[in-house]
């Protein structure tokens, strides 16, 4: 398992998360996590939203009409292709890789990682880079499961994990494995990222009462 394999799963399954995600497959998604990035994100009032893999544009196309300005970069090019297709926000194919080695030529006043840092040595690299994309005063905000509740029966400790589509009726291929990471392992990265964690938010499930997401909330330390 490494972030090789996860882009090629990604490639593989682009399709039908595409079908997932217009179709409201995702429970999880309806009920909790989708409004919570939205009103982590709104809270900041930006005007200007780097979304960091993007996927097929929906967070995008949901800040557009706040009138925010949006770039998405996601590293599929059929995700992007269908993005660009339905239209808000600018797209772009770029991995994490290049855009940590030669970032962009603007900043932003939120970068945002709606469920998308699943690898393991990639992700620091993207995060440590994101300070370089804030404009002053900017965050970063990171939407991932919570830690406590993806664990499972597995030992509590950051490492790789195999990935499932368990919920998702959708007709997937092989799913992307991922890295877990414990919350001490969220907000290490993040201090040696040179962020200072500025919120944690744990938005509930109102179905089951248990944590839905984990959402951090970055500041570049001055």
């Amino acid at each position: 398992m490494n972030d090789e394999e996860i882009i090629e799963r990604w490639k593989e399954n682009a399709k039908p998360w595409t079908f997932a995600v217009r179709e409201g497959l995702i429970r999880s998604r309806l009920v909790a996590t989708d409004a919570a990035i939205v009103d982590a994100i709104l809270l900041r009032s930006p005007q200007t939203v780097l979304d960091l893999g993007c996927g097929e544009g929906w967070l995008a196309r949901t800040l557009v009409r706040q009138r925010i300005e949006v770039l998405g970069i996601d590293v599929v090019p059929a995700l992007i292709e269908d993005a660009r297709r339905q239209g808000g926000g600018r797209f772009v194919v770029m991995s994490y890789e290049t855009l940590a080695d030669h970032g962009l030529p603007e900043t932003f006043d939120v970068c945002v990682c709606n469920f998308s840092l699943l690898g393991g040595p990639v992700t620091k690299r993207l995060v440590a880079a994101t300070a370089k994309l804030l404009n002053q005063g900017g965050s970063l905000i990171v939407q991932t499961l919570h830690p406590w509740m993806a664990c499972g029966d597995e030992a509590y400790r950051d490492g790789w994990r195999r990935g499932s589509w368990l919920g998702i009726d959708a007709d997937f291929a092989e799913p992307a494995p991922w890295y877990f990471r414990t919350l001490t392992g969220w907000t290490q990265l993040f201090s040696e990222s040179g962020l200072r964690i500025e919120a944690i938010l744990e938005p509930l499930n109102p179905e089951t009462e248990r944590p839905a997401s984990l959402i951090l909330v970055g500041v570049p330390v001055s």
